[in-house]
């Protein structure tokens, strides 16, 4: 007899009955009764047994006087290895009544009372019913009045009589098809490790897009054939592992590990920890999970969504990006202050003021490169390659554009010190121009490093509300310095005339415009003809 859970069934059929009493009986979790104004049943436990427990109830079966009239005398609960449970209950004036649910393969091994032929028929059912994406149980019992736990469920080979088969559909999320299209954009390659049927896990993977054409399924019985460089040499082709036990999910971790990939494995139960621990990330489901393997994990997903776990790979680029970006513009701005400095060894006056090069170490780069690391994701973050276990913070693209940016700000500084000294200015009033000069290329040079490939005028100032508010507390800091006399006398600085301030700002953009054209050259190049065009970027 076969059903699908929650799918109305004819109680009065024998058959169904009998098949509707075992997975009740052979269950750990609970219907609860509407209360406290609530107008549904709810069921607490295991999320499989709760759904059978749920179909039978909605078939018509008085859960609670069932199991009041068939009391739980012994338990093996369920077991990772044999893939089943059973349970064993005192039947009024009869033998007692073994009952045992778990993978139709584990549990149709033990029913060879039922005759080769519909053992076979059963098996036939149970691997179609798993290619249309069903969960898949067999249930089946044994009339035992001396049922041995410590024998367990071995002592009942060839004594068990098969009551039909469950399907169970948990549908994929849509969310989950569109994260795994992310992953797969990003340069992430989901693999589903799943305790169903290979079938079922194919086919639920095929719907997700985790599996395509000539991806394959491997359960824990080929696993187990598979040596260490057959495994290594399928990895790129298998999609699915399949009925595997903990031992293989550790094995499996540590393969893909031993290539060179970074894994993150996500988990909910017990058998999952070692697999958690050893991942390079392990990533534990906050709903579902035991305390084992939260404990193993090293992140916990309150929502046991995978789209959740995504959109965290999303947020760690935005951070990672971020941080290169302060640290970008700190090395270029502090490589600048030095180059200025120079200046004593060809002869002249020294720029700035010690007290000028604090005011900007402290006060002109605080405000913007804490509020640097607030920027918003640029957009574009999933479509980037995966950044390198060994990715250097200084990497080679970096340099280059330190190289670009520090000489232009050292430049512009210096040379507006180096016209301004030419003009028999008062050096009070230039070492005050050249110091907000410094001030103006620092402030231009933070919108330089918001992206490494677009224009800062296409992502306009706007987008970073904290960074807008970091340079507009800036500005008004400079002016004080500037134009407040008891703060003159402290930097010892004079004011500056108002016409003047617009060619301080000209000179300084042009460490703007030098970072535009730049990115430009390189956009250019990376897009190239439309007859070469450059390979895709994920």
């Amino acid at each position: 007899m076969l059903t699908e859970a929650g799918a109305p069934v004819d109680v009065t059929d024998v058959a169904v009955a009998a098949l509707m009493h075992g997975i009740t009986l052979c269950n750990g979790a609970e219907l609860v009764p509407p209360q406290d104004g609530m107008a549904q049943w709810t069921v607490l436990g295991d999320p499989t047994d709760s759904a059978l427990l749920a179909a039978a109830g909605k078939a018509g079966i008085d859960v609670r006087r069932l199991r009041r009239g068939f009391p739980r005398a012994a338990e093996l609960p369920f077991d990772s290895d044999t893939k089943m449970m059973a349970t064993c209950h005192a039947v009024a004036k009869a033998p007692r009544r073994v009952f045992i649910k778990g993978a139709p393969e584990a549990v149709l091994r033990l029913c060879v009372t039922d005759g080769e032929a519909a053992l076979h028929a059963a098996r036939e059912a149970a691997e179609c019913m798993a290619g249309h994406a069903l969960r898949v149980l067999a249930v089946a019992t044994v009339a035992d009045d001396q049922f041995d736990v410590a024998a367990g469920l071995d002592a009942l080979a060839g004594r068990a009589t098969l009551l039909g088969l469950v399907g169970q559909i948990d549908p994929p999320r849509e969310e989950a098809k569109v994260a795994a299209a992310e992953c797969r954009l990003a340069g992430i390659r989901p693999i589903m490790v799943t305790g169903d049927h290979r079938l079922t896990g194919l086919a639920i993977a095929r719907e997700l897009g985790i599996a395509r054409d000539g991806d394959l399924a491997v359960d824990g019985a080929e696993l187990e054939r598979m040596n260490e460089a057959e495994l290594l040499e399928g990895l790129d082709r298998i999609a699915v592992f399949a009925r595997v036990h903990p031992a293989q999910k550790l094995r499996i971790v540590e393969a893909l590990q031993s290539r060179g990939d970074v894994v993150a494995m996500t988990g909910d139960g017990v058998n999952d920890a070692p697999a958690l621990a050893r991942a390079d990330v392990g990533v534990a489901m906050g709903i579902s999970g035991t305390e084992v393997a939260k404990s193993a994990a090293r992140i916990v997903s309150t929502d046991d969504n995978f789209a959740t776990i995504v959109g965290a790979v999303e947020q760690g680029r935005v951070v990672y990006g971020n941080l290169k970006k302060v640290i970008l513009y700190l090395f270029a701005t502090s490589m600048a202050e030095v180059l200025v400095l120079l200046a004593l060894v060809l002869g002249y006056r020294l720029p700035l003021a010690a007290v000028q090069i604090l005011w900007i170490n402290i006060v002109t780069e605080g405000t913007v490169t804490v509020n640097l690391v607030m920027d918003p994701p640029d957009g574009d973050e999933m479509k980037r390659t995966p950044v390198p276990r060994n990715d250097r913070l200084l990497s080679g693209e970096m340099l280059r554009r330190v190289a670009l940016m520090t000489p232009m700000i050292a430049l512009a500084t210096f040379g507006w010190f180096v016209w301004r000294q030419a003009g028999d200015m008062p050096y009070e009033m230039v070492r005050t121009e050249t110091f907000t000069v410094l001030a103006v290329c620092q402030w231009f040079n933070v919108l330089n490093c918001q992206s490494a490939t677009r224009s800062a005028l296409q992502f306009g100032i706007f987008r970073n509300r904290w960074l807008l508010a970091g340079l507009s507390l800036s500005m008004m800091l400079q002016a004080t310095v500037l134009y407040w006399p008891p703060l003159n006398e402290l930097f010892h600085t004079v004011p500056i005339p108002l016409a003047d301030l617009l060619p301080i700002v000209a000179v300084a953009s042009l460490v703007l415009w030098t970072e535009e054209a730049r990115k430009l050259f390189a956009s250019s190049r990376r897009v190239g003809p439309a007859r070469n065009p450059a390979p895709p970027t994920a």
